[in-house]
This record gives C-alpha cells, structure tokens and sequence, in this order.
C-alpha cells in the first residue's frame, strides 16, 4: 500500500535522502546534477528553501519505505501548475506509486484552482512518459531542460471524472 506524505520544511532530511538516491540513480531523468546538491551546496539550509520553493511536496511510502517524491507549483497566470522532481525508487516501480504521486499534485492543483498540470520529461525517458499519457498527459511540444525534453500538459480534472 502507497502512503503519501505532505512535507513540511520540518521534513528536509527525508526530502534530501530520497532526493540525493534519486539524482545518484537516475542521473539522466533531472536537469538536477548530483554532485551540485553534494559538498558546499549540501545545507540544511538549502534543503529547507528547496521546501519553501516550491509549496506542494510530498513522498511516497511503501511498507515504511520512501519510495517516491515529487512537488507542485504555483498556479501560473494561465492556472498551470508544473509538477517536479517525480521519482519512484527502483523497488517501487511498478506498483503504483506513480500513479499516487502524480494523482496527489493533480488533487493539490485542482484545490488551488489549477485548471492544467504540465511537466517536462526527457525524451529518451519511456516508462516515464508511458506513466504520463496514462494519466492524461499529452505531448505540448518541446522546451530546453537542461537538453530538449518533452513538454506535456493535462487538465485538472475531479477524481470521479478521471479517463
């Protein structure tokens, strides 16, 4: 069973842990690099503002186990909200924690008056945007993330009228 968690800035050690796995495992899914969140730029105080910046984060837990991440952000002025950082952990692939971590922003962003959810995703990343197009998402074209990667958006819609 998938347990998420909201975060507050009080969670920054947990948010770091499963943060610093997920760019060390997965290097190629983030515009994020390893070794920027590692040495000097490895501070509580960092990690909190990280918190602070974007005001929607949450894990995922399996079985008392971090097994996912991912965060929110404000509404733009056209009523978007970017979802970020996603990750599943290795263990958890495949049962389900996606789907909890994109549904938990989807319900975040439909409480904050969001009427889209967009997010950027590399274009070599399959499973990912496999999990994408099954909650919706649909390619909007392409932006520069640190290389191209795909732009997809989808609406905010009520749980009850989910596709």
């Amino acid at each position: 069973m998938t347990v998420i968690r909201e975060l507050t800035v009080d969670d920054w050690a947990d948010w770091r842990a499963l943060r610093l796995i997920a760019l060390g495992e997965a290097p190629h899914a983030f515009g994020a690099r390893l070794a920027e969140w590692q040495g000097e730029g490895d501070t509580e105080a960092r990690w909190r503002q990280r918190l602070l910046d974007l005001p929607f984060n949450v894990l995922a837990e399996v079985g008392g186990h971090d097994a996912g991440m991912a965060s929110g952000t404000v509404p733009d002025e056209n009523a978007t909200v970017s979802l970020h950082s996603m990750y599943v952990a290795a263990f958890a692939r495949g049962h389900g924690v996606g789907d909890a971590l994109i549904e938990a922003v989807a319900g975040w962003a439909l409480s904050c008056g969001a009427r889209r959810l967009r997010l950027q995703v590399f274009d070599d990343n399959e499973a990912a945007i496999a999990l994408y197009r099954r909650h919706g998402f649909a390619a909007a074209g392409t932006v520069r993330y640190p290389r191209p990667a795909l732009e997809m958006v989808r609406e905010v819609r009520h749980p009850s009228r989910s596709a």
